[in-house]
């Protein structure tokens, strides 16, 4: 990871999108959870369901962020399609 305003911002922004994914996911399940039937057990359940999700998208996010290849490494690997390209250079 480079030291200049334009990497860290880029880094900065994958942490973001990576911590997005399990949290997205923890509140449309405590969103289900709740909306199905609300009362006071259904937000509680829901609630800790979101503040886990949330831990996991940061415990997540920062350990990629700390890694070698960094957040942008990280989803550039993801998001590449070898198979296409494979196809497109013969």
């Amino acid at each position: 990871m480079g030291n200049n305003i334009f990497e860290k911002s880029a880094e900065l922004i994958g942490w973001f999108q990576i911590f997005l994914s399990p949290f997205l996911f923890g509140a449309f399940i405590s969103a289900l959870i709740y909306f199905t039937y609300p009362n006071r057990l259904t937000i509680t359940i829901a609630i800790l369901i979101l503040f886990t999700a949330t831990l996991i998208g940061a415990k997540l996010a920062s350990k990629i962020y700390r890694s070698k290849e960094g957040t942008i490494g990280f989803i550039s690997k993801k998001d590449s399609t070898p198979d296409i390209d494979k196809m497109i250079n013969k």
